[in-house]
């Protein structure tokens, strides 16, 4: 079954719970979804949900390159698919598809999003895709031998291992606050 508003509001209040401060910055899209628009498809708008997966390997996190961002350097992670039945399971894909990497070599860290981010993304008209916002659900996985594979060339520029003191400065917050409960949990 494909991935429901319900399942998506879901995530959202779970994340909440463990960060309440930021309810605030998120309640455009809590509200948008009691609006029943399916925002799993990446073809509504004025929203929809993507996902992202952080890698997490010993003292190193997995970034890539995205290409339809300039090259900035991000989680693996991307739209959802009709055939994708959880956020968990989507994130797995993109980060298999992006980077690579053998999804049998990596485990959920929390089934409690990493970070949960509203954002706007601006028009993209060789898309057809107006301005709009994405609703970022990012999960934490870790491993302990996962590596590289063959990359998605049409999405990302490279894919590399980058300390955690070096991830934290080339990322926000969030990122920031992810690796470190990885760090700790070690």
């Amino acid at each position: 079954m494909a991935i429901s508003d319900a399942d998506i509001s879901a995530a959202v209040r779970s994340y909440l719970a463990h960060y309440p401060g930021e309810a605030v910055s998120l309640a455009e899209p809590i509200r948008r979804l009691t609006e029943g628009r399916e925002f799993a498809s990446r073809r509504t708008f004025p929203m929809h949900v993507t996902v992202g997966a952080l890698l997490v390997r010993g003292d190193e996190v997995l970034l890539v390159e995205h290409r339809a961002y300039g090259g900035i350097l991000l989680q693996p992670g991307g739209h959802l698919e009709p055939t994708d039945t959880t956020l968990v399971d989507a994130a797995v894909r993109e980060l298999a598809e992006e980077t690579g990497v053998d999804p049998g070599k990596v485990a959920l860290g929390s089934p409690v999003p990493a970070w949960v981010e509203y954002g706007r993304v601006p028009a993209r008209p060789e898309k057809d895709e107006p301005e709009h916002h994405h609703l970022d659900i990012a999960f934490r996985f870790v491993t302990e031998d996962a590596d590289v594979g063959r990359i998605q060339e049409s999405e990302v520029l490279g894919v590399a291992w980058h300390r955690l003191a070096i991830a934290e400065q080339l990322v926000g917050h969030r990122m920031a606050r992810a690796v470190s409960a990885q760090a700790k949990s070690r």
